[in-house]
């Protein structure tokens, strides 16, 4: 007998709840500049109790070739990659509606 997910009730081959929790997010990426004219890509709106942030954080930084950090349900990359960012979470599954980039 296959395992039953406890949220949809359907057997854990076939569960689509990590995709509609996808779906719900509101994800906003946008530009902050710091001290000294620093530029930070933050990435904000993302459910840390279904996704690793730290994980997305790393996978994030190596796409980007960049620095970051994720803390208080925030991802921080270092520099503008404001773009780069949106393309790749439509890659991971993110519906490109439901990103904003300001």
């Amino acid at each position: 007998m296959a395992e039953i997910c406890p949220v949809c009730g359907l057997p854990i081959e076939i569960c689509v709840c990590k995709e509609i929790s996808k779906e719900q997010q509101k994800i906003k990426v946008r530009l902050e500049v710091g001290k000294w004219n620093r530029k930070n890509t933050i990435i904000e709106g993302l459910n840390d109790k279904e996704t690793d942030l730290s994980r997305l954080a790393q996978k994030l930084k190596a796409f980007c070739a960049c620095g970051g950090t994720a803390k208080n349900s925030q991802i921080f990359l270092q520099g503008d990659h404001r773009e780069k960012v949106k393309e790749f979470l439509i890659q991971m599954g993110y519906p490109e509606d439901n990103i904003e980039v300001q």
